[in-house]
């Protein structure tokens, strides 16, 4: 297959999802590859009326974890910590207190850095996780907007609605609570707030100008384009309209630009952020759902689980955002469907590109 043919193959299948589902508000998808001298930055849509735009911001959800995981390995790497380190040596009290209460017995102090970056310390997940009583958190984020949350306010209502899935260290459990818990962590050992962290230590030394902590930092660059809508729940959202998005903080609350997440990405794949041994070690795997494994804030999709031609490692999130890499065919995939529920089709599509894209004649 010619390279233009691929390219026309691709865009046909990212333009039929938009055009079939009339619930897609936008779709970006953006396809980098050194190897076969590829990039191409496809987007089908609109925002609030305005044809979407390849340089257009948009929210990362999930794919943001990767971020807070990346500079736990920096600070590992600095020596200031150790992936072994019991969080009760950095976390305050009232964080602490009743935190993880399994079967009668308190593991908190059990829980290590580690078991946070790995979803393996049994926490819940007050994002997705369903109390038995009253509204699940996202309704209650829905149902009020101009509600701030702090990640403490995170944790707290976590400890009172939720329980423990399991002792630390014995599953993996995808856990939003966790990555708050990083978030702070990361405050108490630098003394500077999570989202300065956040630049100085990945945005600003990549030049990612587009990329901010949404409600908490500002862009190094205003986008002249508006931030894509989000469908939540079948509902048009414009999350800087919900003060109460605040809450997901380290778990999942940056805006960016598919170019600002390929910058990332080929940093990370390249040891311009962390070391070799540091990155290895982020990929040692569990198994999170079927087909995908989580590392230290990386997932591994393995679309055939015999053929590894077409795993791809990153992240994916909650509204099919994904931004990942093949290092078989040196190919990086990143992208948003800006729509809860479209986590399937997000790897359908992902898994059809590099189908189409092993048929060149190079492959």
């Amino acid at each position: 297959m010619e390279i233009r043919e691929a390219e026309t193959s691709i865009e046909k299948k990212l333009k039929g999802l938009v055009d079939t589902d009339p619930t897609l508000l936008n779709a970006f998808l953006l396809i980098h590859s050194d190897k076969h001298n590829i990039h191409w930055n496809m987007v089908h849509g609109e925002t609030d009326d305005i044809h979407t735009n390849p340089d257009q911001p948009y929210h990362t959800a999930s794919i943001a974890k990767t971020f807070t995981a990346v500079i736990i390995a920096m600070l590992v790497e600095e020596g200031k910590i150790s992936y072994n380190d019991s969080i009760a040596k950095y976390l305050t009290e009232d964080v602490l207190k009743g935190l993880h209460i399994y079967r009668g017995k308190d593991y908190t102090k059990d829980i290590r850095i580690e078991h946070l970056v790995r979803c393996t310390s049994g926490l819940p997940d007050f994002y997705e996780d369903k109390p038995k009583r009253g509204k699940s958190f996202l309704d209650i984020l829905l149902d009020e907007p101009s509600r701030y949350w702090t990640p403490q306010e995170t944790i707290q209502w976590t400890k009172e609605n939720l329980v423990p899935r399991f002792p630390p260290g014995e599953k993996c459990h995808y856990t939003n609570t966790g990555y708050n818990l990083l978030g702070l962590l990361i405050e108490n050992i630098t003394s500077k707030a999570y989202h300065q962290v956040l630049h100085e230590y990945i945005f600003q030394p990549l030049h990612m100008k587009n990329t901010y902590l949404s409600q908490y930092s500002e862009p190094a660059e205003k986008n002249k384009f508006p931030i894509a809508n989000i469908n939540i729940k079948n509902n048009k959202i414009r999350v800087e309209d919900h003060r109460s998005f605040s809450s997901i903080y380290a778990g999942g609350q940056a805006v960016s630009t598919s170019e600002d997440l390929l910058k990332f990405m080929k940093a990370l794949v390249g040891n311009q952020l962390i070391s070799k041994e540091s990155l290895s070690e982020m990929m040692q795997w569990n198994k999170l759902w079927i087909g995908v494994d989580y590392g230290s804030g990386l997932m591994r999709v393995r679309m055939l689980p015999i053929i590894q031609k077409y795993n791809v490692w990153g992240h994916l999130g909650s509204i099919g955002s994904f931004m990942l890499y093949n290092p078989i065919m040196d190919v990086y995939i990143i992208g948003n469907f800006n729509k809860t529920g479209y986590v399937a089709k997000s790897i359908r599509l992902i898994f059809n590109t590099l189908r189409t894209l092993s048929k060149l004649k190079d492959n």
